[in-house]
């Protein structure tokens, strides 16, 4: 992603922290305002008191004790308000930012998102909001509060001593310069703290999910070492960001504001001594002086992590812009004509093609079935059909428009596929049957019956979890949600690669019997079941090879020609 693309797409992102929100931010930044004022006022009530003690006016002290009680009063009412504020503000930034990004993620066609690594979604999603939220919001605000402390103390401290304010000046701009070198190197490491946690992130998604894998061949040390390996890689990037920070925290802040303090009290008590100020004077500029330091010490440390964090949203921006998506022609849901294949190759790795010049027809309500031995290029066959895959050779036309040509998103309205994995959310039944979305009830029980779902949700309710993952059903009662979502979009085109594998052999049939019985639905079924009841109702079967068509006929032609399909059937029928 070019630079001009990427800063155009970060404030994007960093306008989703505004939108809607600006009155929120101006009424934080006004109470900010407010609340500094008490610091002020205090410092002067300091001085105003040490000068009464001197001078013995009681009445005086008495007046100084009653502004007082209302300055703690109003200081209070001021900063639970601007507090209060500042929350609703970040709650409402974040959840746009987010929002923003994940909307942006679903723009991503399949072929897209399938190449990437999803570890560093989570990550930038998770890790580095969190440090946005404190080292670019917050921080934000709290730069705000200590650049009015800056700002009036100085004001404030030039009505009383000239000399010493300009004192206080130039102690102060050490440890800007410091913020300056030493900012760049934090940016640096946040980024790379920010990288090792996509890693990380990746890694212990892979072991969890691998979970069962690694028991069952009693790789648990391995297991343990590649954790650990990339456990102590992160904890050591975290280090190096960490001491980083605490080097500018220690050089820009402690140091130079222990030096400017001490310059201070050292030059005030001198002018007191000479009788050019009060030693009220001298207290009202040392509290004065807190209140410089303590931006000298921490608006460089700030300002460097938000300058990090910032560059946090020029990555999320670009993680998601990648393959963003690929484009192409809308067109209607409605299969016209026919799917056409011609001379279309596909290789995963170069040296071995999945697919070898095949030419296909799949015309408009017909039934296919795809058979053939495994790694043949049946699957691989369906998931081109879906756009999976761009980069095949020779064309795939849906109606004499090619494939790579469509946009993805019309696509999947033309087209669904019930896959051999299936995914389910941990929610209802019901809901990840309608996919959270609303359908007549009565589509939703034709789909549930054609399915072969009515028996567990009469038996458990359409209320029951599934478990991550669909951990609470059995892998056949996950196969058989995935066929009703399918069949509850009504796409004309329905595409099933051994969608009926993890069932038994009766269910199979009745599903397999339900769905060749819609009408105005083109099917294109990819099975090793090859029971003759079902494949004498396909229009054609066509049989694969090593990544090539070699036969194609209905089911009593393939017979009489004794072939290839002809072994395939005697050995599942033997079987």
């Amino acid at each position: 992603m070019k630079r001009n693309e990427r800063s155009a797409a970060s404030r994007e992102y960093f306008g989703a922290f505004y939108r809607g929100n600006r009155l929120l931010y101006a009424v934080t930044l006004l109470l900010i305002c407010l609340s500094s004022a008490p610091s002020f006022i205090g410092s002067w009530l300091l001085g105003a008191v040490v000068d009464v003690m001197a001078e013995g006016d009681m009445p005086r002290l008495w007046y100084l004790a009653k502004i007082s009680a209302v300055l703690v009063g109003a200081g209070f009412i001021c900063s639970a308000a601007m507090k209060r504020c500042k929350a609703a503000f970040i709650r409402r930034a974040l959840r746009q930012y987010k929002a923003l990004a994940f909307s942006r993620l679903t723009e991503k066609s399949i072929s897209a998102f399938t190449k990437e690594n999803t570890g560093r979604y989570i990550s930038v999603l998770t890790n580095d909001v969190a440090s946005i939220e404190e080292n670019y919001l917050n921080r934000s605000f709290q730069l705000v509060y200590l650049s009015l402390l800056f700002i009036g103390s100085l004001i404030m401290m030039f009505w009383y001593s000239p000399l010493l304010a300009a004192v206080s000046l130039v102690l102060s701009v050490a440890p800007i310069a410091v913020s300056l070198i030493m900012g760049k190197g934090l940016a640096a490491r946040e980024r790379a703290v920010s990288d090792g946690n996509e890693s990380f992130v990746s890694r212990v998604k892979d072991l969890l999910t691998g979970f069962a894998v690694i028991k069952s061949f009693k790789a648990e040390s391995e297991a343990q070492k590649l954790f650990e390996a990339d456990n102590a890689q992160i904890e050591d990037t975290k280090f190096k960001r960490r001491w980083w920070e605490a080097l500018l925290t220690t050089l820009s802040g402690e140091l130079c504001g222990e030096i400017l303090q001490f310059g201070i009290f050292i030059l005030g008590a001198y002018l007191a001594i000479r009788g050019n100020i009060t030693a009220g004077t001298v207290l009202i500029m040392m509290n004065l002086c807190n209140f410089v330091s303590a931006p000298v010490q921490y608006v460089p440390q700030y300002m460097a992590s938000r300058r990090a964090a910032s560059a946090l949203v020029g990555k999320l921006a670009g993680v998601v812009a990648e393959s963003a998506g690929e484009g192409g022609e809308a067109i209607e849901p409605v299969l016209k004509e026919a799917i056409s294949l011609d001379k279309v190759s596909f290789s995963y790795e170069e040296g071995s093609r999945a697919l070898d010049g095949v030419s296909l027809r799949f015309e408009k309500g017909k039934s296919y079935a795809v058979v053939g031995g495994s790694g043949s290029g049946k699957s691989t066959l369906l998931n081109l059909l879906m756009g999976a895959y761009r980069g095949y050779e020779g064309s795939i036309a849906v109606d004499g428009r090619e494939l790579r040509e469509i946009d993805p998103d019309s696509l999947y309205d033309l087209m669904s596929l019930i896959g051999q994995s299936v995914f389910l959310f941990d929610d209802t039944l019901i809901r990840n049957v309608t996919m959270f979305r609303d359908f007549p009830p009565e589509r939703v029980d034709a789909a549930i019956r054609a399915s072969g779902l009515s028996g567990l949700l009469a038996g458990r309710g359409g209320d029951c979890p599934c478990g991550e993952n669909g951990s609470a059903l059995s892998g056949g009662e996950r196969q058989r949600v995935s066929i009703a979502r399918c069949l509850l979009r009504g796409t004309p085109v329905l595409l099933l690669d051994e969608a009926t594998a993890a069932l038994d052999n009766h269910t199979s049939f009745e599903i397999m019997d339900s769905i060749l019985s819609l009408r105005e639905l083109t099917r294109i079924v990819v099975t090793h079941r090859l029971e003759p009841e079902l494949l004498e109702r396909y229009d054609e079967i066509v049989v694969m090879r090593a990544g090539k068509i070699c036969e194609r006929g209905t089911f009593r032609e393939l017979l009489e020609r004794r072939g290839y399909f002809y072994s395939l059937y005697t050995v599942s029928a033997a079987v």
